[in-house]
C-alpha cells in the first residue's frame, strides 16, 4: 500500500513538471512571436509579417492588400519606435498587450492590444485583424492624416528689412508627353536658360509615367528672365510653391546661412521633426532653428463612415521672427568694396554694443542652397575649393599693430608709458639685450630721432610697444589684456572662436612678451574683439556687450571697464594723429570735417622670423568720434600690398557711405 502510494506520489510530480514545461515552453515561444511581430513592424518587414499570419487571416486578406495597407498607414503616419509588452496570455492563446509607437502625431499608447494566436503544423501564427495596425481599427476604416502648414519665422534687420522669409518661389515641372514631342531641342533650350546639365534633364524625366508631371526644380523669385523663357517651352508648366526665400545678397550668407533636407543623423539627434522636414543646416538659420522651426499642425484619424475618430492631434506653431541689429544696406556696402577678397568685417555701434555688420567674404546667395546651383556657380564654387562658407568673421586672427591701442592703455594706466617721455631707437631692428641671440624686433621706418606715444602710435612703431610690454612684465600685462576681454570667452549670439593670449595663456618667454605688445606672438583676436577695443575710445573706456538680436537682447550693458578715463583724451590724441598726419599709416582714411581714430596694422603669418613664404593680413580699424555711430574693423588675408594702400581706402569708402 505504501509503494503505491509512492508511486502514485510520483507520477503526480512528473505530471506538475510536464505540465509547467510545457506552459513556460509554450510562453516562451509565444513571446518569440510577439518579439518577432514587433521587429518586423519597425523594419517594415510586411512581407515576413504575413508569412506569419494565419491561414484563414490570409483567406480574407491578399499579400498585396496587406503590404500595401501597412504601408501606406504607418507611411502616412511615419510609425517608428513601436514596443508591444505582453500583460497577460490565457489557455486559449488570448494574449492582451499594450502597444507603443512614435508617429508625426507624438506617441500613442495603447492598453487593449489584443493578439489572437492558432497552431498550424505546430507553429503558432497569428489570427490577425484591422486591429493589430492600430488597437482601435476595425474592418473598413480608413487612416486619414490632415496637415495645416505653419510659417517658419522670419529674420529682419534693424529696419525690418526681411532678410529671410517663407515664400513663393518657381516650381518648374515637366510634362515628359508633350515635352518629349521635341525631346531633343526642348532639352538644350531648358538647360541654356537655367545653365544646368542636360544630364541632369534627361536623367529626371528618364522612365517616369509620360502623363505625370515631373519636378525639375526650383528657381528663385528673383529670377523671372528665366522663368519667362521656360513658359514659351512647350511641356513645361510653372507652380508657385512655399519655400524658404532670403534677401538677394552675397553679403548675408554666411551670416543668415540656409535651411535644407534634414539628415538621418540630424533626425536622430532633434525630436519632432520627421523624414521630410527642413532644419537650419549654417548661420543664424541653425543658430536659432528652434526659435524660428515652426510646426505644421497635424491630425490623424480613423474614418468610420461618416464617423471621426482621432488618433492623435499636434497643434500648428508658427516660428518666432527674430530682429537683428543689422544694418543690411551697410552689410551690402561693405561687402562690396571686399570685392570678393577673403577677409571679414564687423562694425557696431559704440555706445550700445549693437553690432551693424558681420560680413565675410568670399560669401554666398543663400536662395542658390534652396533652389539649385547654376554650372556657372557650381564651377566656381569647386574652383575656389568651396571657401564661400569659411565664415571668416567668426575667426581668430593674429591683431597686428592693432593691439597698440590696448598695449598703450595698460602702459598708460600702470605708469610704464609716460606720453611726454621719448625713447632713442637706432635703426630699423632692436632687441633687449644679447640674451635673444639672432632675434630681434624690427620697425618699417627709422624715424631718426627718439620717439614718445604719438610717434610711435602714428609711425606704428614695433619696437616701442615690445620695449613697454617687456618693461610692463607678465602679469601686469596680461592683467591688462583681460581688462579688455582678451583671453576670456565673450557672451555674442553668434558663436565666434575664443581670442587667446597665447597657446598656454603665458607670457612667460620675454621675446614672446614683447611680441605681443605689437600684436604678432601667439596672440589671436576676432575682428569683433578688435572693433569692441576700440570703441571704448568713444565711450568712457567702456565695451558694451555685442547685440545681435535685438528682438530678444534688448539692453544694452556694459562688458568691460577697458580704459581709465584719465588716459582716454591722450589716447584720442594719438589714435586720431595715426588717421590725421599726413606721414601716418592711417592718413588715406582721413575724412574732411569728422573726428575718426583708428589704427592699421599688418600681420605677418610666418612660420620664422627668417621665413619669406609667410603671408601678410592687413588690418585697419577705426571709430568716429562726433556724435558717435560706427566702429568698424576689416581684415584682408593675404595682401601683397601695403595695408594704407590697399585696406584703408576701403574702409574709408564705407565710412563716407555711413556718415553721409
Amino acid at each position: 500500500m505504501g509503494g503505491l502510494k509512492k508511486i502514485l506520489i510520483l507520477l503526480g510530480v512528473i505530471i506538475m513538471i510536464t505540465l509547467l514545461f510545457v506552459g513556460c515552453s509554450n510562453e516562451s515561444e509565444v513571446k518569440q512571436i510577439i518579439d518577432s511581430f514587433t521587429k518586423d513592424l519597425n523594419d517594415r518587414k510586411f512581407d515576413k509579417l504575413y508569412e506569419n499570419i494565419s491561414i484563414k487571416s490570409k483567406k480574407e486578406i491578399s499579400y498585396e492588400e496587406f503590404t500595401n495597407r501597412y504601408e501606406k498607414i504607418y507611411g502616412s503616419i511615419n510609425a517608428r519606435d513601436i514596443n508591444i509588452k505582453i500583460k497577460e496570455i490565457d489557455k486559449d492563446l488570448k494574449i492582451l498587450a499594450s502597444m507603443s509607437i512614435n508617429t508625426i502625431v507624438g506617441k500613442l499608447d495603447y492598453d487593449n492590444l489584443n493578439i489572437n494566436l492558432v497552431k498550424e503544423d505546430d507553429r503558432y501564427k497569428i489570427l490577425w485583424d484591422e486591429s493589430l495596425i492600430l488597437p482601435n481599427m476595425k474592418k473598413g476604416d480608413l487612416v486619414r492624416v490632415e496637415t495645416k502648414k505653419a510659417t517658419r519665422g522670419k529674420i529682419l534687420d534693424r529696419n525690418d528689412e526681411e532678410l529671410a522669409i517663407d515664400s513663393n518661389v518657381n516650381s518648374v515641372y515637366i510634362h515628359p508627353e508633350v515635352f518629349n514631342k521635341n525631346k531633343i531641342e526642348n532639352i538644350d533650350k531648358v538647360a541654356t536658360i537655367l545653365d544646368i546639365s542636360k544630364e541632369y534633364i534627361e536623367d529626371t524625366i528618364k522612365d517616369k509615367p509620360s502623363s505625370q508631371l515631373v519636378h525639375l526644380l526650383n528657381v528663385s523669385p528673383y529670377e523671372n528672365d528665366r522663368i519667362n523663357n521656360l513658359k514659351l517651352i512647350e511641356g513645361i508648366s510653372i507652380k508657385e510653391e512655399v519655400s524658404r526665400v532670403y534677401k538677394n545678397s552675397e553679403a548675408l550668407g554666411n551670416l543668415i546661412g540656409y535651411i535644407g533636407n534634414i539628415t538621418k543623423e540630424e533626425l536622430e539627434k532633434s525630436k519632432g521633426y520627421s523624414q521630410t522636414s527642413k532644419i537650419g543646416k549654417a548661420g543664424l538659420e541653425q543658430i536659432y532653428e528652434d526659435r524660428l522651426r515652426a510646426i505644421d499642425g497635424v491630425e490623424a484619424y480613423l474614418k468610420r463612415g461618416n464617423e471621426k475618430i482621432e488618433i492623435g492631434k499636434v497643434n500648428q506653431r508658427n516660428g518666432e521672427d527674430i530682429k537683428l541689429s543689422i544694418d543690411s544696406k551697410l552689410q551690402d556696402s561693405i561687402y562690396n568694396e571686399l570685392k570678393g577678397d577673403k577677409g571679414a568685417s564687423i562694425a557696431i555701434n559704440p555706445l550700445n554694443g549693437e553690432v551693424l555688420a558681420m560680413v565675410s567674404s568670399p560669401s554666398y546667395n543663400s536662395n542658390t542652397l534652396v533652389t539649385y546651383k547654376t554650372k556657372e556657380i557650381a564651377n566656381k564654387w569647386e574652383n575656389q575649393n568651396n571657401i564661400q562658407f569659411e565664415n571668416r568673421a567668426n575667426d581668430s586672427y593674429s591683431p597686428g599693430s592693432t593691439i597698440k591701442l590696448i598695449t598703450s592703455s595698460i602702459g598708460l594706466e600702470s605708469g610704464v608709458i609716460n606720453p611726454n617721455e621719448y625713447m632713442d631707437i637706432k635703426g630699423e631692428s632692436w632687441q633687449k639685450d644679447s640674451s635673444w641671440g639672432n632675434y630681434s624686433v624690427t620697425r618699417v621706418k627709422d624715424t631718426k630721432r627718439p620717439v614718445n606715444l604719438y610717434d610711435a602710435v602714428k609711425y606704428s612703431d614695433n619696437i616701442y610697444f615690445a620695449d613697454k610690454a617687456i618693461k610692463l612684465g607678465e602679469e601686469d600685462y596680461i592683467k591688462g589684456l583681460k581688462k579688455f576681454g582678451i583671453g576670456e570667452k565673450i557672451t555674442f549670439e553668434y558663436p565666434m572662436q575664443n581670442s587667446q593670449i597665447s597657446n598656454n595663456g603665458k607670457l612667460d618667454n620675454e621675446i614672446l612678451l614683447g611680441d605681443t605688445g605689437y600684436g604678432q606672438g601667439e596672440i589671436l583676436m576676432t575682428p569683433l574683439d578688435v572693433v569692441l577695443s576700440y570703441s571704448a575710445l568713444v565711450n568712457d573706456g567702456n565695451i558694451m556687450i555685442p547685440r545681435l538680436v535685438i528682438s530678444e537682447n534688448k539692453e544694452s550693458k556694459v562688458y568691460k571697464n577697458a580704459i581709465d578715463k584719465k588716459y582716454i583724451e591722450e589716447l584720442k590724441k594719438c589714435f586720431k594723429g595715426a588717421i590725421n598726419d599726413e606721414d601716418s599709416t592711417g592718413y588715406l582714411a582721413k575724412i574732411e570735417g569728422k573726428n575718426i581714430m583708428g589704427k592699421t596694422g599688418t600681420a605677418e603669418i610666418k612660420n620664422s622670423k627668417d621665413d619669406n613664404s609667410g603671408i601678410n593680413n592687413g588690418w585697419f580699424v577705426v571709430v568716429n568720434e562726433d556724435d558717435p555711430k560706427i566702429a568698424i574693423s576689416m581684415i584682408v588675408e593675404n595682401i601683397n600690398k601695403s595695408t594704407s594702400e590697399y585696406v584703408v581706402p576701403k574702409v574709408k569708402n564705407i565710412l563716407n557711405y555711413y556718415l553721409n
